[in-house]
């Protein structure tokens, strides 16, 4: 896909700001995050809806979203992920903003591989050690709103939180169930789906 340098921003963005918050920039946050007037981000993201990229509900607010199966360019060298920020593997924080980058073929060297919208998170805490995730370590994680029963997400909690947690879905909520006994599941009517943990990397 051809895309001006500040069309591939505007995508960074919205998908950054999707995962870490759990709703998409205004235009005009959009515009004060690039520098640029309002007019002009909205003549960039009618661009990329003509392209294919995005995605908006004209009837509501924050609706810009990533087109089903397009990768934002970041995300398309294989092993590389955007490491969008940390995840709280202990009691619920808020995550931490993060530009930047984690490229396993810098950990593991030259693999042949290539990642579809999956993004790393750095792990805080050790709510999740009796799975193998550990302080510091870094979870891979694809990107979807829907889990099953068993499945170990990132999830954005009521609050505005969120947590790495084994997910269940019970008969009047949500269970979110640490992996270690010195912490409680956390029990929610609802929650968002920001991704399922799809690895662990770990420096040694």
């Amino acid at each position: 896909m051809n895309l001006t340098p500040k069309q591939l921003r505007i995508l960074q963005l919205i998908r950054d700001w999707r995962v870490r918050r759990g709703y998409s920039p205004t235009m005009q946050e959009l515009a004060d995050e690039i520098g640029v007037s309002k007019v002009t981000v909205f003549e960039h993201v009618e661009a990329l809806i003509k392209k294919g990229a995005l995605i908006r509900d004209a009837n509501k607010a924050r609706s810009l979203s990533i087109a089903e199966g397009i990768a934002v360019p970041d995300e398309s060298r294989p092993l590389r992920f955007p490491l969008v920020g940390k995840i709280a593997a202990g009691y619920p924080i808020e995550k931490v903003a993060g530009e930047d980058e984690i490229d396993l073929e810098d950990l593991l060297g030259p693999t042949k591989g290539h990642n579809e919208g999956a993004f790393a998170l750095k792990v805080d805490g050790d709510s999740m050690k009796d799975e193998g995730i550990l302080d510091g370590d870094v979870v891979l994680v694809e990107r979807t709103q829907v889990a099953h029963n068993g499945d170990r997400i990132v999830a954005l909690l009521p609050d505005g939180s969120t947590t790495l947690k084994t997910f269940f879905k019970e008969a009047d909520h949500i269970r979110l169930q640490p992996a270690n006994p010195e912490f409680e599941p956390i029990r929610v009517k609802y929650c968002q789906v920001q991704g399922i943990v799809k690895g662990v990397v770990r420096r040694y």
